[in-house]
């Protein structure tokens, strides 16, 4: 097309001189295309000049190389410019290179000091407990009191029958040793140990209430909460928290383990060696339970975590040496996922607890109507060794639990001053109405579960996990 237009321009700069000898023809080539011939007389020659004597021609020559310079000036403007075009592109590739490998420098030096981070905490860890096994080697490390049954005169040698009825220890009605121990009975110098137990016990703070009595008896009086650590996400909202009364190895008594209830897959279990590391926040263990579990119900007993399984009436063992599940069994007839929960709801359906006489379930089923039902079940095999009903209804009370073979329950979870209100005596299948001063400190009370080593209870009070001291008497 530039050619056309050089031929043009020609044409109009030799138009004034031979306008009427001018010819333009267009033929076929034979050759798929078209030939252009142009054709024009010179004004006064005879015959054609040598090339390059006319100035007419040279200054033809003159315009049509101005031509020629022009489009190639144009057509070299359209290179350029998609030569600016890919320069461009280039530099925003640039740009975005430079950006993403800034990003990744900034991403170096923030694992950079997050490893800084984990290297203090896990030397921080490493010093906490290097001092734990130096407190644990002290020999006159301080431990509660061990107790035995009054008329009990020959339980240790050299003690003699007017020290034997000052140390007390709860019945063991299963007549095996577990409840010998406590690590104080341990040491090579039984007579020392037990005068170490009769100061303990003869010190000990003055508490509001009736006296205790040696070994099991009705719940009297419940201490104010103390206070252990507080969750730290809303996960921790409701959850679990315990120590097994009968550790085995190779955890100790003085391992604590946590459970945060809220989410769909509940399936993590923290472990602390202690209530200091827990009050820290510094898990030395944690274990993921093969399958989920349901609300706050679960309890730690001789070596394993016993607990509900997600959106079923089955329980099951999970042993803590062998990390698996060590058995399994449906609860008959009971009530699951919101049937027959305590009032503040949660899926307390089925909730599992330990005292001086092993393991329980307290739970309702259909056929009760929603009265709470009490079974003991064998720890082994979670096999019903035999089932009470009470008459007071699951749904109408916040919580329960179980001292001594009794069940407990408390009347609220939200009023700051609430009572336990009511107990049942398995041993004697009689129930009774109770008045027993209890505390909710943050006024949301998801969990209250007894402990027999300690003689404590435990609770999750909205985040908070605290306990409370307790003691046993007789109810007037």
């Amino acid at each position: 097309m530039w050619f056309l237009a050089v031929l043009w321009a020609s044409c109009l700069l030799m138009g004034t001189h031979a306008q009427s000898s001018t010819s333009f023809r267009r033929a076929n080539a034979g050759n798929g295309r078209c030939q252009y011939t142009f054709t024009v007389n010179s004004p006064t020659e005879a015959s054609c000049p040598s090339p390059g004597s006319s100035p007419e021609m040279e200054a033809l020559k003159s315009r049509l190389g101005l031509l020629e310079a022009l489009v190639a000036r144009l057509v070299g403007g359209d290179a350029l410019s998609e030569s600016s075009q890919g320069s461009g592109s280039q530099s925003g590739l640039q740009d975005a290179y430079n950006q993403v490998m800034g990003e990744n420098a900034q991403l170096q030096r923030e694992k950079q000091r997050l490893d800084r981070q984990v290297q203090d905490l896990q030397q921080r860890m490493e010093e906490l407990r290097q001092e734990a096994e130096r407190l644990r080697s002290r020999p006159c490390m301080q431990q509660p009191p061990p107790r035995v049954p009054q008329n009990d005169n020959s339980f240790r040698p050299g003690s003699g029958p007017a020290l034997s009825h000052l140390v007390s220890r709860p019945v063991n009605t299963r007549g095996d040793k577990s409840s010998l121990r406590d690590s104080a009975w341990h040491y090579k110098n039984p007579g020392y140990q037990e005068l170490t137990a009769v100061v303990t016990e003869v010190s000990a703070p003055n508490l509001e209430g009736p006296t205790d009595i040696s070994g099991c008896g009705d719940l009297v009086w419940v201490q104010e909460p103390e206070v252990h650590r507080k969750a730290d996400s809303i996960a921790g909202k409701y959850g679990v928290w315990m120590q097994d009364p009968e550790a085995k190895e190779p955890y100790g008594l003085e391992m604590v383990w946590r459970i945060d209830a809220i989410g769909s897959e509940v399936r993590q279990l923290f472990g602390y060696e202690n209530m200091d590391q827990l009050s820290r926040g510094f898990p030395t263990k944690v274990l993921l339970l093969p399958e989920s579990m349901e609300s706050t119900g679960a309890t730690m007993y001789r070596g394993s975590l016993y607990y509900q399984r997600r959106l079923s009436r089955t329980l099951l063992r999970y042993d803590l040496q062998s990390e698996s599940i060590a058995a399994r069994r449906d609860l008959p007839h009971a009530g699951f996922h919101g049937q027959f929960p305590y009032s503040w709801g949660g899926y307390t359906d089925i909730d599992l607890a330990v005292d001086e006489n092993g393991l329980w379930a307290i739970y309702s089923t259909n056929k009760a109507k929603g009265a709470i039902m009490i079974s003991q079940l064998d720890p082994h095999n979670l096999e019903v060794k035999g089932t009470w009903e009470t008459k007071i209804r699951k749904t109408s009370v916040a919580n329960a639990f179980m001292i001594c073979g009794n069940l407990y329950t408390v009347a609220s979870y939200t009023l700051p001053n609430t009572t336990i209100n009511y107990m049942y005596d398995t041993a004697t299948n009689q129930d009774k109405s109770i008045s027993v001063p209890f505390k909710n400190r943050y006024r949301y009370n998801s969990m209250v579960d007894y402990n027999p080593a300690q003689r404590k209870l435990y609770a999750w009070d909205n985040y908070y996990m605290v306990s409370y001291n307790v003691r046993l008497g007789k109810q007037e």
